[in-house]
């Protein structure tokens, strides 16, 4: 909030003016999956890329972008493209990102089935491929994957313990080495996450592991005192929206809660009504968030979203 003081004489008027993002926040592409993440002082998103034409999941590439008013984001361009990717044939789906010692690491889907890294020296990159192979895939020892092996999200605990979940239908959990580039352990897999489909993040408020996710068309969450559970589910964060699937993150910044998530909102704004083209809106989305709040008891209110 910015305050404007007039002086009239003796008067002095306080005028408050609100400044406000309008959703979806990104109008010159289409981007979907956000994942939100706070970076010296900065919060970035780093969403996946729906092409115009999209009449299926159509992803190839990544764009990142920051705010640091949660109005303005730049588009800070291209930061990886499928065809950097040697091992990876086709599909660039969910990603997610963060930053250790210095350096970012970049993890992004590919083809259904591999979890890659990437690195750079800046949040934005460009990020460069280091292993020329994936961090892990569906077939790896251990995992447990009966549809897509998709979504990864890494968090860093106060211990500086790094983590790893990713998978469809089963969430699979893995130990990420000091090195962010591999992992070592067995993989665990989740429990008590009711209804979960895909789209998994992990968060902590007041010593509580936060697992939410996408299950029924809704975003939903359990929480535990424990990383690797079991969890007790929880509830609803955001229901059903416009573009059929959901996917989502939960970030704080500048001592507020967001609620990261997608829509087929602008893609319903652009094409008219008779065109041939609606059909198709809900492969081509956009990023919209809203606050996010707490119950005393720790416990998420349920988000309604808004067009500001």
């Amino acid at each position: 909030m910015r305050k404007i003081y007039l002086f009239a004489g003796s008067l002095l008027i306080v005028v408050s003016c609100i400044v406000t993002a309008q959703n979806p926040v990104i109008t010159h592409m289409y981007t979907a999956d956000p994942s939100a993440r706070v970076f010296n002082d900065t919060l970035y998103l780093y969403p996946s890329h729906d092409r115009d034409s999209a009449r299926w999941w159509d992803m190839v590439d990544y764009h990142v972008f920051s705010t640091t008013d949660m109005v303005n984001f730049k588009d800070h361009g291209r930061a990886l493209h499928i065809d950097d990717i040697s091992w990876a044939e086709k599909y660039a789906w969910a990603p997610d990102a963060i930053e250790r010692y210095g350096k970012y690491y970049f993890y992004f889907p590919t083809d259904q089935s591999n979890i890659g890294v990437a690195i750079s020296d800046r949040p934005y990159g460009p990020f460069k491929d280091p292993l020329g192979k994936p961090l892990i895939t569906k077939d790896s020892p251990g995992v447990v994957n009966n549809r897509d092996f998709i979504d990864p999200a890494v968090f860093i605990d106060d211990n500086g313990k790094a983590y790893m979940f990713v998978g469809q239908n089963v969430v699979n959990a893995i130990e990420l080495n000091d090195d962010m580039i591999s992992w070592s352990g067995e993989v665990r897999i989740i429990e008590g996450l009711d209804h979960f489909f895909e789209a998994i993040w992990m968060h902590k408020y007041n010593g509580k592991y936060y697992l939410s996710y996408s299950g029924d068309g809704r975003i939903l969450y359990a929480w535990s005192d424990e990383i690797f559970g079991p969890y007790e589910f929880k509830g609803e964060i955001l229901g059903p929206v416009n573009s059929g699937t959901n996917h989502h993150s939960i970030v704080e910044y500048k001592e507020n809660w967001y609620l990261f998530y997608h829509n087929s909102d602008l893609a319903l704004q652009k094409i008219p009504e008779d065109s041939e083209e609606r059909k198709y809106v809900q492969w081509r989305r956009s990023v919209s968030f809203n606050q996010l709040f707490y119950n005393e008891d720790g416990t998420i209110r349920k988000v309604n979203p808004t067009k500001q």
